[in-house]
């Protein structure tokens, strides 16, 4: 079975004393994780080091940086480079997130170099990918995240696209009161797949793991997971809430 993955946005939230509660919390509740599973916080970057310290030695369970630098190292006030995550020990990174494309203006030729070099730091990119609201209200969603996969992902050789993680937003159905059904998930999770056949085969297609991104909460993530093409989510607000994540990551497929 393909990576089954929980993975937390906790966003720019929380005090450095709130993400230590939360964690003893989870940490808590009754949830496990199979061998096929994964649990991944993708927590701000003043929190890694405590947080990845709290977890360290826990089974598939890991932290995740946010965001990375498309620069290797030099005068990038504020950045973060892959090689600092790679040298405090993280396995993953978020790529591509919606916000990071709206307020920071990321371009998908730029998030194919970020993509480049956090791989080249032995780093696991989440890439995220979707639709805003007017593109969905077009009719034009499978065009335009195609479009993002293409242009950030296919230069990739397969080897390297093999065992990846995509994450696909709705960004239509965060925030705005509209609400994404699991058989719309799973519509775009299955163009998604096709898309990655389509250029590497249906082979590798199989064995990426693609999370859902809009708005999981523990009330709809058994619905939504249960989706033949949906691998778990990236979870925004509820990973917030310690027995709502640990309900969401007793979600994930068995």
């Amino acid at each position: 079975m393909r990576k089954q993955i929980a993975a937390a946005n906790w966003k720019m939230n929380l005090s450095l004393p709130q993400a230590e509660e939360l964690i003893i919390a989870l940490l808590e509740t009754d949830h496990s994780l199979n061998d096929h599973q994964l649990a991944i916080f993708a927590v701000p970057f003043p929190y890694i080091i405590p947080v990845k310290q709290m977890l360290d030695g826990r089974q598939n369970i890991f932290v995740a940086a946010q965001n990375c630098s498309a620069n290797k190292n030099g005068a990038y006030t504020g950045e973060t480079s892959a090689e600092m995550l790679q040298s405090i020990g993280l396995k993953y990174v978020l790529i591509g997130h919606s916000e990071r494309r709206e307020y920071n203006h990321e371009t998908n030729a730029e998030l194919a170099k970020k993509v480049n070099i956090a791989m080249e730091h032995q780093l696991q990119p989440i890439f995220c990918c979707g639709e805003p609201l007017q593109i969905r209200e077009a009719g034009t969603q499978n065009s335009y995240v195609e479009t993002q996969l293409k242009e950030s992902l296919f230069h990739l050789p397969a080897e390297q696209i093999s065992g990846f993680v995509v994450a696909y937003e709705p960004i239509w159905a965060i925030g705005t009161g509209k609400t994404a059904s699991s058989g719309q998930a799973q519509e775009m999770h299955a163009h998604i797949r096709t898309v990655l056949a389509t250029q590497y085969g249906n082979e590798i297609a199989d064995g990426i793991t693609i999370l859902y991104g809009g708005s999981v909460k523990a009330a709809n993530a058994l619905e939504i997971f249960g989706q033949p093409d949906v691998d778990g989510g990236l979870v925004g607000g509820a990973s917030l809430v310690a027995t709502e994540f640990a309900a969401i990551i007793n979600s994930l497929k068995k």
